[in-house]
């Protein structure tokens, strides 16, 4: 078991939208995906914290320590 580990993803589940809909969709590939080394037993630790309690939550949060969500459009426009 990683505490570290689990603490970034928790981190990354209350402050990342993006992250939060990928780890929801596919949590063992949204885990890979951004460099957290978790057990399959962390991540279906994770996987049963209710997204709606952490959307909530990241709802009450200061949008300065929150990863801002691009649309699709303005990835776009950044990757030309």
């Amino acid at each position: 078991m990683s505490q570290p580990a689990v603490e970034r993803a928790i981190g990354k589940l209350t402050t990342d939208e993006t992250f939060r809909e990928a780890f929801f969709a596919d949590p063992a590939r949204a885990s890979v995906e951004a460099g957290l080394q978790l057990s399959l037993f962390e991540i279906d630790a994770l996987r049963r914290i209710p997204a709606e309690a952490l959307r909530r939550f990241s709802d009450g949060l200061d949008d300065g320590i929150c990863r801002l969500r691009l649309s699709h459009a303005a990835l776009e426009a950044r990757g030309r």
